[in-house]
């Protein structure tokens, strides 16, 4: 049996070679061993072939009967790593709060501890103004203290 630890090893081995970082490796109860990368400009289709070619030149036999599936994290899939963060600093992002609010908003900053710092607009009532209007309003937020943060996709 594969370990984990050493399938991340030559992954990681791989990823040197660009600006590539490691977003997730699972292994299924179904013996399927799952890899997803990312890099800041995408991944392209050759970049997985050449680390799935770069896995079974490296582990070969074991691997064994394991199916290898290497792919890039999904558009609209939530972050997994806080380079993901990164990568989307002055796009527009949705959050699920913990408390199941939802919140979209320009993604402003990412801090070294693990914090993200949100633009939004919000309704506010303000002095001389008879009915509320939209301001920019910046929150910072905890990665462990929401669901997810995930790019927003917008087709307008």
């Amino acid at each position: 049996m594969i370990d984990k630890n050493n399938i991340q090893t030559v992954v990681e081995e791989w990823l040197k070679q660009g600006d590539y970082y490691l977003v997730d490796i699972e292994m299924t109860a179904d013996d399927r061993i799952v890899i997803e990368i990312d890099h800041a400009d995408g991944v392209w289709i050759e970049d997985c072939a050449g680390l799935s070619r770069f896995l079974q030149e490296k582990l070969g036999d074991e691997l064994g009967d394991y199916e290898l599936e290497v792919g890039s994290a999904g558009i609209g899939q939530p972050f997994k790593v806080i380079q993901q963060y990164r990568n989307h600093v002055g796009k527009e992002v949705e959050v699920l709060q913990q408390d199941g609010q939802k919140v979209q908003g320009v993604l402003k900053a990412v801090g070294d501890d693990e914090t993200f710092v949100l633009t939004t607009k919000e309704k506010q009532r303000l002095e001389g103004k008879k009915r509320p209007v939209l301001v920019e309003v910046d929150k910072t937020l905890s990665i462990s203290g929401i669901k997810y943060c995930k790019y927003h996709l917008n087709f307008k």
